[in-house]
Order: structure tokens, then C-alpha cells, then sequence
């Protein structure tokens, strides 16, 4: 079962596209976090959901807030797929090894593929979960209005 709305959205450290160290908490007190999961990069439905975040990067900087994007791709893969996009503000993350930690830790990994479902957790300044958007089948989009519905309840 997913992280619900009020609950302190579990800690993690992950790589991103450069091996560097990336920690949810140390967004805490800075800035509102959208922890956005996807299938895989390079699919059709997450290519045009990373898309759609590029399209709105002035409104996630006016909502103070970093969008984080986990896959169970390596970070080299997560490297590629951000260049292609020409995503420069989300920050890629590989929930790599061991695989899909972080995914079951919020509850959205899909033991039968192997990689978690489309699910994004809004992320207030305090660590708390704020919003929670779940596709049943992760080929489904979400619409990205949800997010920007819970960060206008978060503190700016």
C-alpha cells in the first residue's frame, strides 16, 4: 500500500546521473519536494510525462519546489534520458541496486514487472507527504494539475 497524505515520507539516498548522492532530507526546510516514480525511461508514457515536467519548470520554481524523478533504470540510462528530454532542472534518480528499494519503501513497486507503477508524492519544506497521485496500470498518465494542487498547500 502507497505512503498516504499526513505521513513523514520515508528518507532515502540514491544516485544520480553523475554518481553523485541525492537525500530527500536534505530538501528539508529548503525546498517542497515531487517525488515523481516511473516505469522506465525511454517508454512512451514516461517520455511524455517528463515532457510535460520540462514544459512546466517555471511553475515548479514558483512553487519552490524539486522534482525528483526514480526509475529502476541504471544512472547511466537516467543520464541519457534527461539529455534527451533536455530536462535540466528535475533531477533523475537510479532505484537501481538494490533494485526498487526506495519504490517499495513508498509501496509502488509492481513485483510482476519488475519496477514500480506510475505513482508521484507531493513533499512539503517539513518532510510530509501532501498529495499522492496512483495510476492503476502504469501505462496510464497522471495529470500533472494534481501536483501543483498539492503544492499550493505547501508552504512556500
Amino acid at each position: 500500500m502507497a505512503i498516504e497524505v499526513g505521513r513523514e515520507a520515508p528518507d532515502f539516498t540514491l544516485e544520480d546521473p553523475d554518481g553523485e548522492a541525492v537525500t530527500l532530507s536534505s530538501f528539508r526546510g529548503r525546498r517542497n519536494v515531487v517525488l515523481v516514480f516511473y516505469t522506465l525511461a525511454f517508454s512512451e508514457v514516461c517520455t511524455v510525462q517528463f515532457t510535460q515536467v520540462r514544459s512546466s519548470t517555471e511553475r515548479y520554481a514558483d512553487s519552490d519546489a524539486q522534482v525528483l524523478g526514480i526509475s529502476v533504470d541504471s544512472r547511466y540510462v537516467q543520464g541519457r534520458f534527461a539529455r534527451e528530454l533536455g530536462l535540466t532542472d528535475a533531477i533523475l534518480l537510479a532505484d537501481f541496486e538494490p533494485k526498487g528499494m526506495v519504490s517499495r519503501a513508498y509501496g509502488v513497486y509492481r513485483e510482476e514487472n519488475g519496477f514500480s507503477g506510475r505513482a508521484t508524492f507531493v513533499i512539503d519544506k517539513e518532510g510530509i507527504v501532501q498529495g499522492v497521485s496512483l495510476t492503476e496500470h502504469p501505462g496510464m498518465m497522471q495529470d500533472e494539475e494534481q501536483y501543483f494542487a498539492a503544492l499550493s498547500v505547501c508552504a512556500t
